[in-house]
């Protein structure tokens, strides 16, 4: 196999912001997998939260592409291979997303029916960004009729972040979910989530700092379910999870792809834990590889591709609320 790689700069319709940062842009690498006259296509979002970027999610498929091979369908084999160099989570689950993508080709079916699974998932939900409880409220008007849920960036630090989901509240009757992004401490949680209970909240996601020793303190006593993010990134944090939250948010940019991705729901439902899907800002190829693993989630936030002021890699079709993979050979993204 002939393996191409390059940064694909993606451009928001609108700032994003979260408490850690705000963009306008998002840069990811996609790659190409050559096998005859067939190619196979995926993508990675590296997270500068684990001190991944653009740069180095590729130097990675440069330096360590050889230990692809020649056999696009020994998954197991490749992905062993890839684990034993640490790191780079991003550049594993584009080199996924591309063999998946190239298997489907080479027999002629979409992946998700390749893999045995459904092809639709739960609806998306669709990501109000912080600003304040006004700014917020006026961009929930804008779109919640087309949503059946929303997800609210909170961590605002100015103790308005339950005023933010009132005024949210005002506006709209769809399920909501809030992400903190690691902001809160033990006590503003245990104050703030009481309130966002009143106020229908589904979930809370990461309200406490990864690794923070109240966690499990915090799951006793949240009287609604608590899920991380930045706490899960691969099957081998699954089970410390169980003793801190609820559900877990996978994420294939953080799993290494896939087929991580999909061991981590299944490890998730041995456990009794909720499953959510999340995603970065990411093109259709991306959102294409999440939308596999879709079907086995109770939440999935897949609008990563919805944010962009033109989506390069079209294929995904978004109806009636949800994500919907093509029925394509692969993923199905041009």
């Amino acid at each position: 196999m002939e393996l191409r790689a390059e940064i694909v700069r993606l451009s928001l319709a609108e700032t994003f912001v979260i408490a850690r940062d705000s963009c306008d842009w998002e840069d990811v690498v996609q790659v190409e997998l050559h096998y005859g006259d067939y190619v196979g296509r995926g993508e990675g979002a590296p997270i500068e939260r684990y001190d991944e970027t653009p740069n180095s999610a590729l130097a990675f498929i440069e330096e360590h592409g050889a230990l692809i091979g020649d056999d696009p369908f020994a998954l197991e084999e490749i992905g062993s291979r890839l684990a034993g160099v640490p790191g780079e989570q991003a550049a594993k689950a584009a080199l996924d997303g591309a063999l998946h993508d190239l298997q489907g080709k080479l027999l002629g079916v979409p992946v998700w029916k390749l893999l045995g699974l459904p092809r639709v998932g739960p609806p998306t939900s669709w990501t109000i960004w912080l600003g304040d409880p006004d700014d917020m409220a006026r961009r929930t008007e804008k779109v919640a009729d087309r949503f059946k849920r929303l997800k609210l960036k909170l961590g605002g630090g100015d103790g308005l972040d339950v005023e933010r989901v009132r005024a949210v509240r005002s506006r709209t009757d769809v399920p909501l979910q809030v992400d903190v992004n690691e902001w809160w401490s033990l006590a503003e949680a245990l104050e703030a989530i009481p309130q966002l209970a009143e106020l229908g909240v589904a979930y809370v996601e990461q309200p406490l700092p990864a690794g923070d020793p109240t966690g499990e303190e915090l799951k006793e006593r949240s009287p609604i379910p608590i899920y991380v993010d930045e706490d899960c990134h691969t099957l081998a944090d699954v089970a410390r999870c169980g003793e801190i939250a609820h559900g877990i948010n996978i994420k294939l940019a953080k799993s290494g792809g896939i087929r991580e991705g999909i061991r981590m729901a299944h490890a998730a439902r041995a456990l009794g834990l909720g499953v959510m899907l999340g995603c970065m800002v990411e093109s259709g190829i991306g959102i294409a590889a999440g939308c596999v693993v879709a079907p086995l989630c109770d939440h999935v936030d897949l609008d990563g591709n919805l944010l962009l002021a033109e989506d390069p890699c079209p294929g995904v079709a978004f109806i009636d609320g949800v994500q919907v993979p093509s029925e394509e050979p692969g993923l199905g993204v041009g």
